[in-house]
């Protein structure tokens, strides 16, 4: 299928509708700031994606008669969201079961209460036995006012497997490092975390953070079978303080077939990150 994916910069969300000027795009992701103080960006067929995708356009707590819902309620806010894409889902021979990534856009304020999503989550993902990828965000404001989270949700028709090269932290969450759909390895969000200890690696080095997360993905990707010139597309989401230039130098090296799209954020859901990168692979 073809995707678009746009990106609105906080301080220019007032502006929004006169930046996009017609574009239609199945994806609007507020950010922080973009390359060269740029307001607005679009992508066309970003990120590309195999057969059998489904992408669902962002999904806001906001409900039929444009009122945002459970304003102040974080955790009640992300329910309604992920009940939204199942129901969108539904409505096209699916369900939340067959979704292959959620990437959630919060604000810093949430982050002392994003853990309790983890029930909502497992209420509804991972019914038919395979957890998608996901990855937190977060940014200062999102596309409205009183709004507290946005979802990303991708879906698959094909068959799903789960990739997990071993480590056993995601054996008690509600996602997974890659999801196998088709020729196309879907992987949640990296930073620079061991894996064994959960703890935050080089926090005050980007770029050591870099070859780090970027060697966690390169496991994933081998453990699915796919090699390194097969990773297509990431987007990088990087933290005040994070060196953009740095942590592109480490990921053209190592991927040297790779789109990427680069964006500032405000923070992270581990505030020792400096930047958390979400990649994509396709079997040539």
């Amino acid at each position: 299928m073809s995707t678009s994916t746009e990106y609105i910069a906080v301080a220019a969300l007032e502006r929004y509708e006169e930046l996009r000027a017609g574009n239609e795009a199945v994806t609007t992701i507020v950010v922080e700031n973009l390359p060269g103080g740029a307001d607005y960006r679009i992508e066309q067929d970003t990120p590309p994606v195999g057969e059998g995708a489904v992408v669902l356009p962002t999904v806001i707590p906001v409900d039929a008669s444009g009122e945002v819902v459970h304003e102040g309620d974080f955790v009640g806010q992300y329910a309604w969201c992920l009940d939204e894409a199942d129901r969108q889902l539904r409505e096209l021979g699916l369900s939340l079961d067959a979704a292959v990534t959620t990437f959630d856009y919060s604000t810093p304020e949430t982050r002392d209460v994003y853990r309790r999503t983890h029930r909502e989550r497992k209420n509804r993902l991972g019914g038919a036995g395979v957890f998608p990828g996901a990855g937190g965000i977060l940014m200062s404001r999102l596309h409205r006012p009183g709004q507290l989270v946005a979802l990303d949700v991708t879906a698959s028709r094909l068959p799903l497997k789960n990739i997990n090269p071993g480590w056993t932290r995601y054996e008690t969450l509600t996602y997974m490092p890659g999801v196998l759909a088709g020729d196309t390895l879907y992987m949640s969000g990296f930073g620079a975390l061991d894996m064994e200890t959960q703890e935050a690696l080089f926090p005050d080095d980007s770029v050591a953070q870099a070859e780090f997360t970027y060697a966690a993905v390169l496991k994933v990707v081998e453990e699915a079978g796919f090699s390194a010139e097969e990773v297509v597309h990431v987007l990088e989401l990087i933290c005040p303080g994070g060196d953009a230039a740095g942590i592109g130098a480490v990921r053209d090296r190592m991927f040297p077939n790779v789109q990427a799209s680069v964006a500032g954020c405000a923070g992270l859901l581990r505030p020792e990150f400096l930047y958390e990168v979400f990649p994509l692979a396709v079997r040539a």
